[in-house]
């Protein structure tokens, strides 16, 4: 079923919904959990969408957080095989008129743009990363800063995310969110509180309409855990 959304702007995550880094994540967060004696897979489901620095402080409470997360980054700007575009990403993003998008995510401003790079495709004009906030997902500061950064209240703006943490700060910052269950299960994004689900870009067209833009949504309710809000 196709319904459509219209919002102000678009705010976007990163890793997981314009791009797949996710065996570069993998290797990396893997390698340092081996490191400090951690399960491995454990600590890249824990690590996806929030700041690297939230993860160190949780695992490592007696560490030097900083110096372990530059070496982290480090690590992560340097692995950066295999990051592509994520399905129908470059065509969603041509769609949408420059101002009325953004990015914002729990990686720093460097990562995103080597990333970006890697993967080819636009980057917004400003864009909101960890370096810019005090408080990472599932906090709103990154969202409530990237709808202002385009002019806008977050509650005008809808969010994309594939991440629970990611899911929470849209919600909490007032906007909609429309999740990809591209790294989680569709039962964790859907008790996150996601307003829609659906498989990935390739899901979703946009048009501008005057002051607003519009949002088509490809949503099939057969799938488990679809998650779909009618507007009228």
């Amino acid at each position: 079923m196709m319904i459509e959304i219209r919002c102000a702007a678009v705010l976007f995550d990163l890793d997981g919904v314009l791009i797949d880094s996710t065996p570069a994540v993998a290797r990396v967060w893997s390698g340092w959990a081996v490191e400090h004696g951690f399960d491995a897979e454990k600590v890249v489901k824990l690590a996806h969408g929030r700041p690297s620095r939230t993860t160190i402080r949780e695992l490592l409470p007696n560490a030097d957080v900083e110096a372990e997360d530059r070496e982290v980054e480090r690590r992560e700007i340097e692995d950066i095989e295999g990051i592509v575009p994520l399905l129908g990403a470059r065509q969603l993003l041509e769609s949408l008129p420059a101002g009325r998008w953004t990015i914002a995510t729990s990686g720093t401003r460097r990562l995103a743009e080597v990333r970006l790079r890697a993967a080819a495709l636009a980057r917004p004009k400003a864009m909101i990363t960890s370096t810019d906030v005090k408080m990472g997902k599932p906090d709103p500061e990154a969202y409530l800063k990237a709808a202002a950064l385009l002019g806008y209240a977050a509650a005008d703006c809808v969010v994309v995310e594939d991440a629970p943490a990611g899911v929470r700060a849209g919600r909490a910052a007032g906007a909609r969110v429309i999740a990809f269950p591209t790294t989680m299960e569709r039962s964790e994004l859907a008790g996150a509180g996601a307003n829609w689900i659906v498989r990935n870009c390739a899901d979703i067209s946009a048009r501008a309409m005057g002051a607003e833009i519009v949002l088509g949504l490809r949503v099939d309710p057969r799938e488990p855990f679809t998650r779909y809000e009618l507007v009228e």
